[in-house]
């Protein structure tokens, strides 16, 4: 995202709306964006150098740490801050910023379960349900059919 300088007023900018993925190198790694960034700024230029804060919301598709499930994930950046030097070009890009903000909102650990939507069918309560229904009676029926002699 491209900020012509000229663009911003004295009272400031707000920006708002979507933009392409800014982390599409990624994917080899198994995030794979999955819709556009939503973004919601305000910008403004103090001396010598720019300010910006507001939000920020990527979906993302992960990987499930647990059971190994894709799902999506939104990363929220509920509180984007920047204050940079102006170093004399016309425009500012704020894409690196912004991608790094998001990448330190990405979760370490990922589990399909952490927002409380879903269920991981690889947490404990999950799978001890699993069992008590996998876990079928001895089934003795065939030995009572055996004929053994004594000799």
């Amino acid at each position: 995202m491209k900020v012509h300088l000229k663009q911003i007023r004295a009272e400031g900018l707000h920006l708002e709306g979507d933009e392409d993925c800014p982390i599409p190198e990624l994917e080899p790694e198994g995030i794979r964006c999955v819709g556009p960034l939503s973004y919601n700024i305000d910008i403004g230029i103090s001396p010598g150098a720019l300010w910006a804060n507001g939000s920020l919301k990527q979906p993302v598709e992960l990987r499930c740490v647990s059971c190994l499930e894709k799902f999506v994930h939104e990363i929220k950046v509920p509180a984007f801050a920047l204050h940079t030097e102006l170093h004399g070009p016309e425009t500012v890009d704020l894409s690196p910023f912004l991608r790094e903000d998001l990448l330190l909102n990405l979760p370490a650990h990922p589990r399909c379960d952490r927002d409380g939507g879903r269920v991981c069918r690889a947490s404990p309560t999950v799978a001890q349900a699993r069992a008590r229904t996998d876990e079928r009676k001895p089934d003795w029926s065939a030995l009572d059919k055996l004929k053994v002699t004594k000799r």
